[in-house]
């Protein structure tokens, strides 16, 4: 049992050691601190999600996209998956370094139904490593498109639930910088991204508006809320979503007449599938 109030009962400290969260001497400094208190506040988030597949249908599938260092996924495999005796985690990573470092870190501590896999999002949705249905799919700071190409996997794998955390969303920006003349003589909305810190942030927020709409035209629900208070993070957006099946009906045509009207139809096949 821990005797650092921040970490849970049942959490492994030699698992926090391993992943530098607790120093060798098992000492938590304001660093870490910090970083715990975010990944467990995301835990907060997807341990409902395991917990109702498990009990649903005894086992369930979860792929981490740029898994990095796999906080997330040895962190959930500790906490939920552990003492269920079920469910597989799969970390997924362009960096051969982590790949081969939490291979690793898993066969040290006994984390049996953890796999590690080399490649880019996008690889991964054909990938013959991979099963052919993952229940959720997780992909936090997934920079730029990585979130796209993630949220692709989700939807080819039908997954059940998907939990995004986007970053970086740099391709809209740029093709709102790259029409903004044009886009002056279409519309008058075009003063929203008229100076540049604006197209920055404008073209964060509609990447994200125009991901819940396909999301939505695909049958899933949305949960969308802040991860932690700004003061950790300004990407710091928690997009939830719960596969119902129940498409939203004007999902699509208003994903396309957005696209048309901010001039951003370069992004179609993006958007739009």
């Amino acid at each position: 049992m821990s005797l650092i109030p921040e970490i849970k009962p049942e959490q492994s400290i030699e698992l926090l050691k391993e992943l530098h969260i607790l120093t060798r001497d098992g000492k938590l400094n304001q660093d870490s601190r910090r970083k715990l208190k975010q990944v467990y506040h995301l835990v907060q988030f997807i341990e409902p999600l395991l917990t109702e597949l498990l009990d649903e249908q005894g086992d369930l599938t979860l792929a981490d996209h740029g898994a990095g260092k796999s906080y997330l996924g040895f962190i959930l495999y500790d906490l939920v998956l552990k003492a269920r005796h079920a469910g597989h985690i799969y970390g997924i990573e362009t960096r051969q370094e982590l790949v081969d470092r939490t291979r690793e870190l898993a066969q040290r501590l006994g984390f049996e139904r953890m796999s590690f896999l080399n490649l880019s999002v996008e690889q991964s949705i054909s990938a013959p490593e991979l099963p052919t249905k993952i229940d959720v799919v997780t992909a936090l700071h997934a920079c730029n498109t990585a979130t796209d190409d993630a949220i692709r996997f989700a939807l080819a794998k039908d997954a059940r639930f998907i939990v995004l955390v986007p970053c970086c969303q740099a391709e809209v920006a740029t093709v709102l910088r790259k029409h903004k003349n044009q886009s002056f003589g279409m519309t008058p909305l075009s003063e929203i991204w008229r100076h540049p810190i604006h197209t920055r942030e404008f073209g964060s927020q509609i990447t994200n508006v125009l991901r819940c709409l396909l999301l939505e035209s695909h049958g899933y629900q949305l949960t969308v809320t802040e991860l932690v208070g700004w003061e950790h993070s300004m990407k710091n957006e928690l997009i939830i979503a719960r596969r119902t099946g129940q498409r939203r009906k004007n999902a699509r045509e208003r994903l396309e007449a957005i696209l048309a009207e901010l001039n951003l139809e370069d992004l179609h096949e993006r958007f739009v599938y």
